[in-house]
């Protein structure tokens, strides 16, 4: 499982032209790409929102924790593409959406357990992503 993670003041997610997630942060906020491969499994994601959580990127070495920052959470397949060959990405280390799918709500709902503000995108949908990258500041999390 990887996170990008984007520190913004702002975020939006519209599918279809209707807005489906959205954080207009008081202060920053983060938006979070997921992507999932074959072997990941909730107590993975479990891990990563905790550390997302925790993590110290807003202003003043803060995390989203200590301020209450929101995020965005959207799922990101592309995150495993392998461009080593050729000029075609190929997708084989993205997890299915069957497999996919449960793990990115299973990454939201443990942000929510820890007090996040959570919205979401919709998974397996032509989403628009529109952001203000504060800083700017791009972090890639792993386990």
């Amino acid at each position: 499982m990887r996170v990008l993670v984007q520190r913004v003041t702002s975020a939006r997610v519209t599918v279809a032209g209707e807005v489906v997630g959205e954080i207009t942060p008081a202060t920053q906020g983060l938006l979070a790409l997921v992507g999932v491969t074959h072997d990941d499994e909730p107590a993975k994601a479990q891990r990563l929102a905790e550390k997302l959580w925790q993590l110290r990127i807003l202003d003043g070495e803060k995390s989203a924790s200590d301020i209450g920052a929101p995020i965005l959470v959207v799922s990101q397949f592309t995150l495993y593409g392998n461009t080593t060959k050729g000029r075609r990405p190929t997708w084989n280390a993205a997890a299915p959406g069957a497999v996919a799918e449960p793990l990115v709500d299973a990454f939201a709902d443990a942000l929510r357990a820890l007090g996040a503000h959570v919205q979401t995108g919709a998974f397996g949908a032509d989403m628009a992503v529109a952001l203000v990258n504060d800083g700017p500041v791009t972090v890639q999390l792993e386990l």
